[in-house]
């Protein structure tokens, strides 16, 4: 068949085609370069009332419900990090950890929350050597106390304005009556599956009758919707306060029933907890720690997260030419002083304010060569393992900012199933080590792979959260990198190559090492890897879009020409990341 095409006679409303194609317009004319190609894959999204990035588009759309209702971006926030503990529990469990940062509006200062556990009093590095042999088996012995609960609804009551029960029906009712799985999650859970198909009370749930869960199945967490509405109910038969009321919703999870459970089972399964483990928990509300890079002051969580690590990468690219060798020296430096010094506050032999000092840093960022510099070793080499996460940012138009990236995948640990929830594992991140400054310490809490970032310049704000076990300060970072460097659009910048540098040892347990290895994407280009590899630097190639490059979530406001603050959104399409904006 021939299809002969005729344009020199064809007319459309009384126009030739070539004088359409001229002109444009209704006429039809396919004018090749009129407009330009797309700079990113996803769309710039631009906010006037608010703005969300978060890990899974229904988490989105929870923090979207409560924008529209009048809440705050930490209302927002904190909802939409319970339901991601329903939504991503492959990836974030609302017995796990959240670590959470906020700039409340017109505030220069940035506060951290601490919703990670502790390591119970009664447990001891010989102890726990003697039990386990050295070993932390993924039931009781990693388990710490869950941080999320405490910190979710401790930003609620420091920073939020609603109640408990408002940001939290959303996760209750998507718990309760279900949702239906994507691509992503079934096949997250698939994976998932792989490992936690062991525990029964786990495969229950989410593999029943040991087969994976499909794309349009119905993902049904009752006892998790009964945990979250228990400590609801304790909200509502309180007298008093908004605090009071707050108070005892924490109280409930942490005291009574709840914690009997989970002390029971931790301790039935050969961890260790004591009730008043629980019943003492505080998430902690600090300034959080901060450096600058151009106009901005960066914040980060403290240093029972890597967020310092982070911080440290940020001041030492600062005083470079921002290379992609100075950003892995500058990346090797600051593990080489996670693995000498940081630990949780209170165990530091070196502060944060000393560690991050301008004269430090700029002296750090001279003793780069142009050879790579020496790591330091785990306990053996090995490709190191990569954990995963998800993350929530959040910012309103009187410029309250949340970032959070809440963790601890089903994996992890078998599923109470009184609670539906899991123990926190995040001991795995503890060292077993007498004179390393992370090692287990009674009552102390494990310097956590997930933190997050908030930037503040003058009045504006700018938030970043990301997943990715020990990728995730370098992802952040690099965005920060390439923004200030040279791609101001948030989206683009976060769509850019990236790379993940591993010259120290894995952050979780049993701690294996790489030397001098760089994973780079490949659109990195073939020069600039070989340059690396000149560079001393074992560099192996990762696909285009690598799902374990990160997933850097981050809004950013600005002003438009008339002084109008408004922001933009930037969204990693390495995962299943989504943004909204009104």
């Amino acid at each position: 068949m021939t299809c002969n095409l005729r344009f020199e006679t064809s007319s459309f409303l009384g126009e030739t085609l070539s004088e359409t194609k001229v002109k444009g317009g209704m006429g039809g004319g396919l004018v090749p370069g009129t407009y330009p190609p797309p700079i990113a894959m996803r769309p710039s999204l631009v906010g006037e009332k608010w703005a969300v990035v978060a890990g899974h588009p229904k988490v989105s759309n929870v923090a979207a419900e409560i924008f529209a209702a009048g809440g705050n971006a930490v209302d927002a926030g904190v909802a939409a990090g319970i339901a991601s503990n329903v939504v991503q529990v492959d990836m974030a469990n609302f017995g796990g950890i959240a670590p959470i940062l906020v700039r409340p509006t017109g505030s220069q200062e940035v506060y951290s929350v601490a919703g990670v556990g502790r390591w119970s009093k009664s447990v001891t590095l010989e102890s726990m050597l003697a039990r386990h042999g050295g070993k932390l088996p993924l039931e009781g012995a990693p388990a710490i106390v869950p941080g999320a609960p405490a910190a979710w609804i401790t930003a609620l009551e420091r920073f939020g304005t609603m109640s408990l029960e408002q940001v939290a029906q959303p996760a209750i009712k998507l718990a309760s009556e279900g949702f239906l799985l994507d691509h992503a999650t079934a096949k997250s859970l698939e994976i998932t599956g792989n490992n936690f198909r062991k525990w029964q009370s786990s495969l229950d749930i989410y593999r029943p009758h040991d087969i994976a869960l499909k794309v349009g199945d119905r993902l049904v967490q009752p006892a998790l919707a009964s945990l979250i509405q228990r400590l609801v109910i304790a909200e509502q038969e309180s007298l008093g306060s908004r605090k009071t009321k707050l108070d005892a919703a924490i109280a409930a999870f942490y005291k009574g029933e709840v914690a009997e459970t989970i002390v029971q089972w931790v301790t039935s399964h050969g961890g260790f907890m004591t009730i008043e483990d629980l019943a003492n928990f505080e998430a902690e509300v600090e300034l959080a720690p901060s450096v600058s890079f151009g106009n901005w002051r960066f914040h980060a969580t403290p240093s029972w997260s890597q967020g310092p690590v982070a911080l440290e990468i940020l001041g030492i690219l600062s005083q470079t030419d921002s290379t992609w060798h100075e950003l892995i020296e500058s990346i090797t430096i600051a593990f080489n002083d996670r693995e000498d010094y940081l630990a949780a506050p209170g165990q530091m032999t070196l502060s944060i304010d000393e560690l991050l000092s301008e004269d430090r840093l700029k002296k750090l960022a001279s003793s780069i060569t142009d050879a790579s510099i020496a790591g330091r070793s785990g306990e053996n080499s090995s490709t190191p393992a990569m954990k995963s996460t998800t993350a929530v940012v959040t910012m309103d138009s009187s410029g309250c900012t949340f970032a959070t990236s809440p963790s601890d995948t089903l994996d992890g640990g078998p599923i109470i199933p009184e609670l539906g929830i899991l123990c926190s594992p995040r001991g795995v991140q503890s060292r077993l080590t007498p004179d390393h400054p992370n090692r287990l310490v009674p009552g102390g809490r494990p310097v956590i792979t997930p933190a997050a970032l908030i930037g503040v310049f003058n009045d504006q704000s700018w938030a970043l959260a990301c997943p990715g076990g020990d990728v995730i300060v370098q992802a952040m970072a690099q965005v920060v990198w390439r923004v200030l460097k040279d791609t101001p659009n948030l989206q683009e910048a976060v769509e850019l190559p990236r790379i993940a540098a591993f010259n120290a040892p894995s952050a979780f347990h049993p701690h294996p090492s790489a030397d001098c290895l760089v994973y780079a994407e490949k659109r990195i280009g073939e020069d600039e890897i070989n340059k690396l590899s000149n560079h001393g630097h074992n560099v192996e190639v990762w696909p285009e879009f690598e799902f374990d490059a990160g997933s850097v979530q981050t809004i950013q406001s600005q002003e438009n020409s008339e002084g109008t603050r408004f922001m933009m959104t930037g969204t990693d399409p390495r995962r299943s990341a989504y943004a909204l904006a009104e």
